[in-house]
């Protein structure tokens, strides 16, 4: 039975999940709203009459041309510079590791504030290249299938941290334009995922700061409609992504029962398979031209029968969508298989025929741990490791 309550009551944090607070010191500029950088030069005393054309200097240099340092800002006076040096700061995680597979991705171990580490997957393609960041260092989704839902939720990342991971992966692939030469219009990093650690939407407020910093026209400047944010089906928080960000959907789906659905993402125990398809056949945005994404895993002897696939055409009807058709990534103790790649294909057909896109993600990064599902912070993976010997 859904919980009806919860459905209507407004999504809250437990105390674990906020962000500790960070040691004093200049404050960082990476991850403030144009809104907060403003108010942030006014409260050092920028004139009212300058505060515009100062965010606007601050926001190209920061987000257009990737300057770290406020002596690089040559259109600013040097008594100017000099006093945001003293104020503030430019900051982006660190960098603890890098992997790449052999088939070109790449995973990034990245610390953040409290010596917290999350990753982040940069998959290029033919036509694209695909950042999958992190929102939630580890989740408390306990997702079964999904490494990173056996580790314990620490807490949200902060704009500056969500939108830091854009930033570096930007350094690490060259992709700051040059001083003096025009800006290059060919992208390496051309979408993001929000398919990494965490659950997006337990963490709105954050998600949406960051990517509205994405999408400036005047900095990293990434079309909305190359942002998709992937939820397992926090209802109450759906219908914001289209009003406060504009971005895609994407919804970790994987089953067509309530029953198998409860035992592989238990949230639908909370807002079950019919409570959330009513909140997509009402999400503001859903449109032949921008359909939603249904996510499913494909799990062998568990949701990959030709009834599973009949009844998920039946259970979408009327939604604009595709269904994207994951293989399973196996992790260490996973207690699934992945499905026979003969029985995948027997879906999607059925799926196709239905008159659905129903697309079969080809496995990226399995050999470095970084295909879907598979993303846990090496420190964790190290405790864990240590407490079993």
């Amino acid at each position: 039975m859904t919980d009806t309550s919860a459905a209507s009551a407004p999504i809250t944090q437990d105390v674990l999940t906020i962000p500790r607070k960070l040691p004093e010191g200049p404050v960082n500029l990476v991850g403030l709203t144009r809104d907060k950088l403003r108010d942030a030069l006014a409260e050092i005393g920028v004139p009212e009459k300058q505060l515009k054309m100062r965010v606007n200097q601050l926001w190209a240099w920061i987000y257009e041309r990737g300057v770290r340092s406020f002596d690089d800002m040559t259109n600013l006076a040097k008594t100017f510079r000099a006093e945001l040096a003293g104020q503030f700061a430019i900051e982006l995680p660190e960098v603890v590791s890098k992997q790449v597979s052999a088939d070109g991705t790449r995973k990034y171990l990245v610390k953040i504030a409290g010596g917290h580490e999350v990753e982040t997957v940069y998959i290029p393609e033919s036509d694209r290249g695909t950042l999958c960041i992190s929102s939630q260092v580890g989740c408390t989704l306990t997702c079964s299938f999904c490494h990173t839902g056996t580790q314990k939720l620490v807490r949200n990342l902060t704009p500056g941290e969500i939108i830091g991971q854009v930033m570096l992966v930007r350094d690490d692939l060259g992709e700051w334009p040059e001083p003096g030469k025009p800006k290059n219009e060919a992208r390496l990093l051309s979408n993001i995922v929000l398919m990494g650690m965490g659950e997006p939407l337990y963490n709105f407020e954050n998600v949406r700061d960051a990517m509205k910093i994405a999408m400036d026209p005047e900095g990293i400047s990434l079309s909305r409609r190359r942002i998709t944010l992937s939820t397992s089906g926090v209802v109450p928080e759906i219908a914001r992504c289209a009003e406060e960000i504009g971005c895609q959907l994407a919804v970790s789906f994987h089953a067509t029962t309530d029953e198998v659905r409860d035992r592989l993402v238990p949230i639908n125990k909370k807002w079950n398979i019919e409570t959330l398809l009513d909140a997509l056949r009402a999400y503001p945005k859903a449109s032949n031209s921008e359909r939603i994404t249904f996510e499913y895993v494909m799990l062998k002897d568990v949701n990959d029968s030709d009834e599973d696939a009949r009844r998920l055409v039946k259970l979408i009807s009327g939604i604009p969508a595709k269904i994207n058709l994951i293989p399973f990534n196996e992790w260490p103790g996973a207690p699934y298989e992945r499905s026979d790649w003969e029985r995948i294909e027997r879906f999607a057909d059925i799926v196709y025929k239905a008159g659905y896109s129903s697309p079969i993600r080809t496995p990226r990064g399995e050999d470095i741990m970084a295909a879907c599902g598979q993303l846990k912070s090496a420190t964790e993976r190290a405790r864990r490791e240590r407490v079993s010997l």
